[in-house]
């Protein structure tokens, strides 16, 4: 289970969403770095060894089973990205319930 720090937030600039978008962009370029380096380490290590050429990874295509994989990742880390929102959205609605993505844009906007 995600943990979500309660409790008044910092506030940096006039407008909270601008706050929201700053940590919503910090998070994704925490997540960005991790990724890159995870990447360049394994290129690193298949060329080293000449296990694949570069190419074979350009012409990859996953299989079903490693799509669902990949979508559940991608599912959980828009999840990370949006947490302020649904941080937000449980103090204005009182409710812990979880709602996808887009549910949360769109009683935020509201």
């Amino acid at each position: 289970m995600a943990r979500v720090a309660k409790g008044k937030k910092p506030q940096y600039f006039s407008d909270p969403a601008i706050d929201k978008l700053l940590w919503m962009t910090i998070t994704l370029m925490e997540e960005l770095s991790v990724t890159r380096d995870r990447l360049d380490t394994v290129e690193r290590l298949l060329d080293r060894k000449r296990v694949l050429p570069r190419q074979a990874i350009e012409r990859f295509a996953p299989d079903a089973k490693s799509a669902a994989e990949r979508a559940a990742r991608r599912a959980a880390y828009v999840d990370r990205v949006l947490r302020a929102l649904q941080a937000e959205l449980e103090e204005i609605t009182g409710t812990d319930m979880p709602l996808t993505a887009e549910e949360v844009v769109a009683v935020v906007d509201s």
